[in-house]
């Protein structure tokens, strides 16, 4: 049978205090509805609709890549009303899924035994609940006395006796297509919020005399919806632990898990260590062997087997192999490390590609830069690539020697196994193996220190 999805995303999440909508804040790195939508994909669900409403065209951008189908609903008149908006979408004779866009640590384990459990009772309709002890917030689940439902209320409808119930119900749904679109259009407003509730279709269900099931979730964690910013540090404190968890099954060493931030699509390989208060963000990718940290900040980077990077900030760059940075340098977006490259403190890269087994061990700054192979930078080099109007390049062939305190002025070209002496300020070419030297004659006045007392 064919099964769609129908993320609930439309809310503006007035709690968050903010300008984007509630499923556009990150958790772990990336936007909840982004963790939603890859959860649902790895629960085997191609079919996936997004509700939209408030700040739309910030959730549209996002999932922009994601394939999916956008419903719109133009005014924010409770789920059911949401849920009716994708009608048109969805086949009938399909199973559809229905979810929040604010639970990003919802399993797809968890998607799937919900799918199952209703195909195999052949219900109209199925509920996911949780326990939880603290229920404060959340819709009751209120059984009858043989345990089969009778209804849900929410929080602000309920009786005191009913607000003591400590199974509730996650907002996540499984229906018969045909029979849920049916009976939306037959639901009122007749509710403290005035709004079109999802969970009356259960009881309209519960009248034509079938059965509306019930499937607890084992891990009441997964159902956690965000509201706020308090929330919102909750539910990230849950992903990163279980991130790290995961790599370190995989073979990662984390020193300190609890000083250590990963987010949730990094990827890191075997063997490597991860030392306390590192920030690995993004797509970043770290290969075997490597030591990243201590005070490490690296976002969306490609990094080889056996590098270390020690007290350092990495952006959008890639590192080869045997690679040694820091401590305190800076890679700034497109710097290209080969392998066996040196980058030491206080050196900043930006934009550059370092060959294999070059050098820039202290204080320079190197940008809009070709270094070749086997290079030395010596020591409070600068490659001076902006005339205040426009960025230019330098070039600095194999083998070349820069002396310590030397200023490149781009464009110019260092041919290869050439050497500039100490200090000097080079604005022209400087031939394949040869010495270039740009000083001042050195002057020296005698008895000028007592003249001038």
């Amino acid at each position: 049978m064919k099964i769609s999805a129908v993320v609930l995303a439309a809310g503006k999440g007035v709690r968050m205090c903010s300008e984007l909508p509630k499923v556009a804040h990150k958790a772990a790195g990336k936007p909840m509805i982004l963790h939603i939508i890859d959860i649902v994909r790895q629960a085997g669900i191609e079919d996936i609709n997004v509700v939209v409403g408030h700040g739309r065209e910030v959730v549209q951008q996002l999932l922009a890549q994601e394939k999916v189908n956008f419903v719109l609903q133009e005014q924010q008149l409770g789920t059911g009303h949401a849920l009716l908006q994708a009608d048109k979408n969805i086949d009938p004779d399909s199973t559809v899924i229905v979810l929040t866009g604010d639970t990003p640590l919802l399993r797809s384990s968890t998607i799937r035994e919900l799918i199952n459990f209703h195909q195999q009772q052949k219900s109209p309709g199925t509920i996911l609940s949780a326990e939880l002890s603290n229920p404060a917030g959340y819709g009751r689940v209120i059984r009858q006395a043989d345990q089969s439902f009778s209804r849900i209320v929410e929080e602000k409808d309920a009786t005191e006796a009913e607000r003591q119930i400590r199974e509730i119900n996650s907002g996540i749904y499984c229906f018969q297509a045909g029979k849920v679109f049916e009976l939306l259009k037959k639901i009122n407003t007749n509710n403290a919020q005035g709004e079109y509730y999802l969970t009356d279709v259960l009881e309209l269900i519960k009248d034509t005399k079938q059965t509306v099931n019930i499937i607890k979730v084992e891990d009441a964690q997964e159902i956690y919806g965000v509201n706020d910013r308090i929330q919102l540090a909750y539910v990230e404190s849950i992903l990163r632990k279980r991130k790290n968890l995961e790599l370190m099954r995989e073979g990662v060493t984390i020193m300190d898990p609890s000083s250590t931030f990963i987010d949730k699509d990094v990827r890191v390989k075997k063997d490597s260590i991860i030392l306390p208060y590192t920030i690995i963000e993004g797509s970043t990718l770290i290969g075997e062997n490597c030591q990243i940290g201590p005070y490490s900040r690296i976002s969306n980077s490609h990094i080889g087997d056996n590098v270390i990077i020690d007290s350092s900030r990495v952006n959008e760059a890639r590192i080869g192999n045997q690679c040694s940075i820091g401590p305190f340098a800076y890679l700034r977006p497109q710097s290209e490390l080969h392998d066996n490259v040196k980058v030491g403190d206080f050196a900043e890269i930006k934009k550059s590609i370092i060959g294999e087994h070059s050098k820039i061990p202290h204080l320079s700054y190197v940008g809009d830069a070709i270094i070749g192979k086997g290079v030395n930078v010596g020591a409070g080099t600068i490659t001076c690539n902006y005339d205040g109007r426009n960025k230019h390049q330098t070039i600095i062939e194999d083998q070349a020697f820069i002396g310590s305190n030397t200023n490149l002025v781009a464009p110019v070209k260092v041919g290869e196994n050439a050497t500039i002496g100490a200090g000097s300020t080079i604005a022209h070419d400087v031939p394949p193996d040869s010495l270039s030297v740009e000083r001042a004659k050195q002057k020296n006045f005698q008895n000028w220190a007592n003249k001038n007392r």
